[in-house]
């Protein structure tokens, strides 16, 4: 029988971010360690994309704080998957 779990504030995803502008690679540290792609199609404006996981809720606000004091447009926040081992059995719920 498959097993789903709840995402938690403090459980550790996977998350793609896609904001407006360009954010230099550099940043990965600041940025949690996320993978740092700049899509660019002229003549639109460039779409970055950071790609990771982050600990928790915290670590995620973090990196949306920082990317609002940059003055970046949020367009998107998508999780991409909830790190399974590290969740308490009694999160588990049966399908």
């Amino acid at each position: 029988m498959p097993r789903a779990t709840r995402l938690t504030l403090d459980s550790p995803a996977a998350y793609v971010i896609c904001i407006q502008g360009h954010l230099d690679r550099r940043w990965s540290d600041r940025m949690g360690g996320a993978t740092i792609q700049v899509q660019s199609l002229p003549p639109k404006a460039p779409v970055t994309v950071l790609t990771g996981e982050f600990q928790d809720q915290a670590a995620l606000f973090g990196v949306l704080n920082t990317l609002y004091d940059l003055g970046l447009p949020l367009l998107s926040v998508d999780c991409l998957a909830v790190d399974l081992q590290s969740v308490p059995q009694t999160e588990l719920l049966n399908v």
